[in-house]
């Protein structure tokens, strides 16, 4: 019996993250599910939905930042790559209250009604990028409300993306919308890298009740290999649960 129906895929920046997610959302589709795509529904509404609403589907499908408020101000102000540049306190700190409200919104009452939730990004962003762009401890990350609350609510599978950060790279010069973030630099990509293949990450989520399943997406591997190797792995650790 999963303790929870909530995936979470993280990974550097164009690792497949977003593919990933998408062949877990066909999944839930094909399975005749109910869909909510709170990305889309945020960017409609400007908000989240109300419990009532939320429960009258199967699947939740999720990315963080959000959409809305705190999430908006930090996708298109706070690691937008411009003249202006706003401290990694900073940054976390909106990452954490992004994620409180997401939580106490969305996540938390999905979870406890049984519901999938497939999201890109969490949690695990932020214990990698942070430190890393101004060397915050991990103890004072934790220790932020709305991280605190994502670990005590952590997924039941989180599947992190593995691939060079020379292929991100050329992967992001080639994307047709671009995010223009402050994170998407060659130095950064290989700095966090190292961070999303460590041990102490693996095992804090561990500590936590998480499957961690680390997932090649490098070339020469396609999409769509990329896509049914995640809903296999997907279908396996649901049936070994």
């Amino acid at each position: 019996m999963l303790k929870n129906r909530f995936v979470m895929v993280d990974g550097l920046d164009g690792s497949g993250k977003g593919a990933i997610v998408d062949a877990l959302q066909e999944w839930a589709e094909g399975k005749g599910m109910k869909v909510l795509d709170l990305r889309s529904y945020c960017r409609e509404k400007g908000t989240f939905p109300e419990n009532d609403e939320l429960l009258q589907y199967d699947a939740i499908v999720s990315a963080e930042p959000t959409f809305c408020h705190i999430g908006k101000a930090i996708r298109e102000e706070m690691i937008r790559a411009t003249e202006r540049t706003y401290s990694a306190t900073s940054i976390a700190q909106a990452f954490a209250l992004d994620r409180e409200i997401l939580y106490k919104r969305v996540i938390i009452p999905a979870i406890k009604a049984g519901k999938y939730i497939f999201q890109e990004r969490g949690i695990s962003s932020s214990l990698v990028y942070q430190p890393v762009q101004e060397h915050i401890q991990l103890s004072e990350l934790i220790k932020m409300n709305g991280n605190r609350t994502a670990m005590q609510f952590a997924p039941a599978l989180l599947i992190i993306a593995v691939v060079r950060p020379e292929t991100v790279v050329k992967r992001l010069g080639i994307r047709e919308k671009k995010d223009n973030s402050i994170f998407d630099t060659l130095e950064f990509q290989r700095n966090i890298d190292s961070r999303f293949r460590s041990d102490w990450l693996s095992q804090l989520f561990a500590q936590h009740g998480s499957k961690i399943i680390y997932m090649d997406t490098d070339e020469p591997k396609t999409m769509e290999q990329t896509q049914s190797e995640a809903v296999k792995a997907f279908e396996g650790f649901i049936a070994s649960s």
